[in-house]
């Protein structure tokens, strides 16, 4: 039965950003085929981040009015758009109406912006209603989500999306020229869109059993000794789910800062943040990390990837994507078994992982020529920089998951809320450089002329 509550669990968790992370992964062979060409993806890029409205006003709502609002209708909402919405991207990705005088992919762009808004306020829904079942599973979960990434972009791979070859033609200013030409896909895009619709039905089903099973236990919780099972349980899951009241202090402070002090409690609790188990400035600093990784994560670094993979060639922008989508899932795996809660940890990493972005970043502003682009070291170290950057965030995310779990459900819903507007402040912020002031170059696929 546990196994099959891990595995139903990482179905939910996939469901939660797979059609975005699709769409994404899918537009090397949707942009030659619509009218907005290659300034498709920064539409799309703003579509999502407008998308995050829904996530911010559910947060508003869950702190106007605590308990007022049921996640789990709210999940049954979700997954029943971005069922249908991936469906009908199948029939009408390709369509076109005619808007102030020129075609624009409207079929698209809307439906582009239900999946967005799927996706981010899958993040102040899904996590939330994983308080309902044991701490041991929400490791799982974002397994799940790291593998909504990992799914489209093996898919992708065997389609042959984006895939380029070099030939010689007309193309070129002379015969011998080399210019890059899309290789065929080996299915087409609607094959694509009914797998992401099939991923988003199997965790439609993944949830509704997950919900059932949480439901019985709920009432199986209920008696006539409801009071003393409620004041028991926290006494009872502590060594299950290593609360941090007890292990914390000694993994992650000094004994001056132990939460276990009767001082900080208080400030704790008048701050109204889960249990009272951290201060004021330890969660503050929590959320701050949480929002940093975030930006980073979801925001800054996608958005400037192909400038720093594509001038070292194809092959190493194909291959940094999967490895950093396959590093997302590993690093959940990682945590699984090292289920940290410590804030030192948490700020090395978070160190770590910045300073690894703030070199990707470096050599994206450097493109057409960064370090060692006619090296083949200078591709591979590319492609570990990204395994690393992602591998040390996703790290981090998940002991500040494992954390705010341990605080409760209010503590998850400020959870997904911040990683949204951590998401969306990343975005905001790198969109003017990349598509306003162009201060990114492409590589040439097929030749790179650098000094």
């Amino acid at each position: 039965m546990s196994a099959l509550t891990h595995l139903l669990v990482c179905l939910f968790g996939t469901g939660s950003w797979v059609s975005v992370n699709g769409l994404w992964v899918e537009l090397p062979l949707i942009v030659p085929q619509v009218p907005e060409g290659w300034h498709l993806p920064s539409y799309l890029s703003v579509i999502i981040q407008a998308a995050n409205v829904g996530p911010l006003a559910l947060a508003l709502a869950h702190r106007l009015r605590p308990g007022g609002l049921d996640e789990r209708a709210a999940v049954y909402a979700v997954l029943a758009l971005g069922t249908l919405a991936t469906f009908l991207l199948a029939f009408f990705w390709k369509e076109t109406l005619v808007v102030a005088g020129a075609p624009r992919s409207v079929a698209f762009l809307v439906l582009a912006f239900f999946l967005a808004t799927v996706d981010c306020t899958s993040s102040v829904t899904f996590l939330p209603f994983m308080a309902r079942l044991e701490p041991r599973y929400l490791t799982t979960y974002y397994v799940g989500e790291g593998a909504s990434g990992l799914l489209p972009a093996l898919v992708a791979l065997v389609q042959g999306a984006g895939a380029v070859d070099c030939v010689r033609g007309p193309g070129g200013r002379n015969a011998s020229e080399a210019v890059p030409a899309f290789r065929p896909a080996r299915f087409s895009p609607e094959v694509f869109f009914f797998f992401l619709s099939a991923i988003m039905l199997a965790c439609s089903a993944a949830f509704l059993l997950l919900n059932r099973r949480a439901t019985a236990a709920e009432g199986r919780a209920r008696g006539p000794d409801q009071k003393e099972r409620a004041e028991e349980r926290p006494m009872a899951e502590a060594p299950m789910v290593e609360a941090p009241m007890v292990e914390a202090p000694m993994a992650e402070a000094p004994m001056a800062e132990a939460p276990m002090a009767e001082a900080p409690r208080p400030r704790g609790r008048r701050s109204r943040f889960g249990l009272g188990t951290y201060g004021r400035t330890q969660v503050f600093y929590i959320f701050a990390v949480l929002a940093w990784s975030n930006a980073l994560t979801n925001g800054v670094l996608p958005s400037v990837q192909s400038y720093s993979c594509a001038p070292y060639g194809n092959k190493v922008y194909h291959l940094s994507s999967t490895v950093a989508a396959a590093s997302n899932p590993l690093a959940c795996l990682v945590a699984t078994f090292f289920p940290v809660r410590s804030l030192r940890l948490m700020g090395a990493l978070t160190a770590l992982g910045s300073g690894v972005g703030v070199f990707i970043l470096s050599m994206a502003a450097l493109s057409p020529c960064p370090l060692l682009v006619n090296d083949p070291w200078g591709g591979a170290i590319m492609v570990a920089a990204w395994m690393a950057f992602v591998l040390s965030l996703s790290y981090v995310k998940v002991i500040i998951g494992v954390i705010l779990r341990d605080e409760g459900h209010g503590a998850l819903v400020w959870c997904g809320a911040v990683v949204q507007l951590g998401s969306l402040l990343g975005a905001l912020a790198v969109f003017p450089a990349v598509s306003v002031y162009n201060l990114f170059a492409s590589g040439d696929p097929c030749k790179t002329q650098c000094p």
